[in-house]
């Protein structure tokens, strides 16, 4: 007797350094995801992460808590939830069972936010301030780029808190050209007038050089309280995981076409179910929504 077909899973690991959003984003992402008629559940796989603003589908912290690996190992935060995170991946068989009764959701997946779980260690969004100052950019590229290469999972960078941008300073440039990552030698004009990055002129140049010669970095900038951003950064995520080409969606030729180019669709035509794969069961289809923050 066959079996039921196996569901292919989407959803979004949220990842980016402390303090850049992403359980503000998690809460309000599935607001709006619900409001669309999509069957969403919030993963927090943070153990540090308390007084969570959203209904939690899955916590980590059943499994272990920060605060406990701290006291038992004394542990600072940071190895602490180094351990945190190498316990998680010992036992992913706790997480599958977790994640099992709620095949047919969309997945959000709340992650950590120690940079290195992303950029250097194997168990695994920026804030637009950085924009205001040259050489945090050019930091924050190298740090999106380097997670981006180590993840390998299909990657949205975004700017978060974009309704605070005026109160961090005036943008050297208009913001096109921080989110499009255009020509940076302008960005190496502007350390070359400062004293002491003068004298790293040629290490900025190289780094500028490397993230130029790959060409992957973009960034969509984010309010999480107007609903028009939102929709901006589900768009590129829904592309970059597959969603909007779904095989039980039954989309148009012409609207997965306007999805493919980037131009704008409706996503009041979303079904609420998920893609349903046609041979075996493809596994779970992710983006990583990286916030830019502090």
């Amino acid at each position: 007797m066959a079996g039921a077909a196996p569901t292919t899973a989407f959803g979004q690991a949220v990842i980016g350094p402390p303090g850049s959003g992403k359980t503000t984003y998690c809460l309000g992402m599935s607001e709006f995801l619900r409001a669309l008629g999509r069957r969403v559940a919030v993963v927090n796989l943070d153990p540090a992460n308390e007084g969570l603003p959203y209904e939690c589908a899955v916590d980590v912290s059943e499994l272990v808590g920060l605060g406990d690996v701290m006291d038992a190992l004394r542990l600072g935060p940071n190895g602490g939830l180094l351990y945190c995170m190498e316990y998680l991946e010992a036992n992913l068989d706790w997480l599958r069972a977790k994640l099992e009764p709620l095949r047919g959701h969309y997945f959000l997946f709340d992650c950590p936010g120690q940079v290195e779980l992303c950029t250097h260690h194997g168990a695994l969004r920026m804030d637009s301030h950085y924009c205001t100052d040259p050489a945090k950019f050019i930091s924050v590229l190298c740090t999106s780029l380097a997670t981006m290469l180590h993840v390998e999972l299909p990657h949205v960078n975004l700017l978060s808190k974009m309704d605070l941008i005026e109160h961090y300073g005036k943008l050297a440039f208009n913001l096109d050209y921080y989110t499009e990552v255009l020509d940076l030698s302008y960005l190496l004009d502007h350390l070359a007038s400062d004293p002491f990055f003068r004298h790293y002129h040629q290490l900025n140049e190289k780094l500028v050089q490397l993230i130029e010669d790959y060409s992957l970095v973009s960034f969509i900038p984010l309010n999480i309280q107007d609903k028009e951003s939102i929709q901006r950064v589900l768009q590129a995520v829904d592309k970059a995981n597959g969603y909007c080409f779904g095989v039980q969606e039954q989309r148009s030729l012409e609207a997965m076409m306007s999805a493919a180019m980037g131009a704008d669709f409706h996503f009041s035509s979303y079904p609420c179910s998920l893609a349903t794969a046609k041979k075996g069961d493809m596994g779970p289809e992710m983006a990583t929504s990286t916030l830019v923050g502090d």
